[in-house]
């Protein structure tokens, strides 16, 4: 199924109000990635820190905040985890150390 709503030139929404759970696994499996009840859980309390704090939240304080470490998160992801939890999640892409 083809990604119809509008992307930049590295897959991150335009319009954050054009996201959806669906089309999180669909941003997901572009990056070549299958989509687990885990990922789409930190995905949800991403954006929730992000409704709460108009930022994303640094690796440090989201990994506390779940209760895993930065390891674990870099497990799960391999690279950038809060770039792809924002990327997937359709929240801005994070600035500093990501």
């Amino acid at each position: 199924m083809a990604i119809t709503v509008p992307l930049d030139n590295e897959g991150f929404l335009l319009n954050r109000d054009d996201w959806t759970e669906a089309l999180a696994i669909e941003l997901a499996q572009t990056d070549e990635f299958d989509m687990t009840d885990q990922v789409l859980d930190f995905i949800r309390s991403a954006r929730a820190m992000y409704d709460e704090n108009g930022v994303v939240p640094p690796i440090r304080i989201f990994a506390k905040k779940q209760g895993v470490s930065t390891k674990d998160l870099y497990d799960i992801f391999k690279k950038g985890p809060m770039k792809l939890i924002c990327k997937w999640g359709g929240l801005p892409k994070p600035t500093g150390c990501v």
